[in-house]
Order: C-alpha cells, then structure tokens, then sequence
C-alpha cells in the first residue's frame, strides 16, 4: 500500500479536537510541535490557553468532534479567534478502526482532517440563531398563525 507524502495532504496545517464535558484533547500534527496531543480543560481561561497554543503551533483549521452541546463554547472561542472551525459529526467518526481512547479519536481527527476525508456539518449564522431563540421564546407565537399571535401583538418574518 502506498504512502502518502506530507505534500498530498489537503490541511497541512490542521488540528483535531475530541470534545468533553470536563476536559478536551488537542492534537496538531507531529512536525509542529513537540507534545503534539494535549488535554486542556473546559472553562473559558482553559478555553483562551488551547486557542493561544493552536495559534502558536500555526494551526489553520480545526477539526471539531460535535458531542453533545459541549462544542459550542469551544467552536466559538476557536472561531473568534480566527480559527477555521469544521464542525465534524460524530457519526463519521464511529465506524474508524483502532480509536479506543480520547487520545486516540483527537488524532484520528487530526489525521482525517490533514488527508481531507471529513466533512463540514452545517451550522446556521449567529444572525439565523438569535432569531431561532426570539422565535422559540415567543412560546404563545406559532408559525401556524400567519400574521403572528394576537395575545402579544407579535409578528415574525417569513
């Protein structure tokens, strides 16, 4: 079987992220850094310390493990930073060989990041978000009322 080169890689320079309800794995490739898999915790202080060491290692492009709701503080302290953050759904990840410890599934990440082999899942706009939450908070609107709901005077762009 052939191997491939650093050259054919799509995102030489990409990070994968296993995501955890207390702490979150970090792997870079191995010619960036020396440690290239670190653990950093979920707080935002920990949060701004990954940012600042992706940054250092020259990290362009995160792969980012979407479990749960524990990746959003991550994708938007990575992306405010000016992170390309791919949100990766966990599905793709379930059936790859061998991955048996968080350790393990962030550089599989990394790894399937750099050859190009994930996909970006869809995530709406900010924007689209906070109209989605009005909406929701609107719990007496519906969108089966189509000029909006008369207890609260309330309309909602179509």
């Amino acid at each position: 079987m052939a191997v491939r080169k650093r050259e054919d890689e799509v995102f030489p320079n990409a990070a994968g992220i296993d995501v955890g309800a207390s702490s979150h794995w970090v792997a870079v490739p191995r010619h960036v850094s020396d440690d290239s898999v670190r653990e950093f915790g979920a707080m935002t202080d920990d949060l701004n310390a990954m940012a600042d060491w992706l940054l250092k290692c020259g990290v362009d492009t995160v792969a980012l493990e979407s479990t749960g709701v524990y990746w959003i503080p991550v994708y938007e302290v990575l992306e405010q930073r000016g992170l390309k953050v791919w949100l990766v759904d966990a599905r793709q990840m379930k059936y790859v060989p061998g991955r048996k410890s968080d350790v393990q599934d962030c550089q599989w990440l990394q790894k399937l990041m750099s050859l190009g082999f994930l996909r970006a899942a869809h995530r709406p706009g900010a924007q689209v978000l906070c109209c989605a939450r009005w909406r929701a908070s609107a719990k007496c609107c519906s969108p089966s009322r189509p000029v909006g709901c008369s207890a609260c005077k309330r309309r909602w762009c179509r």
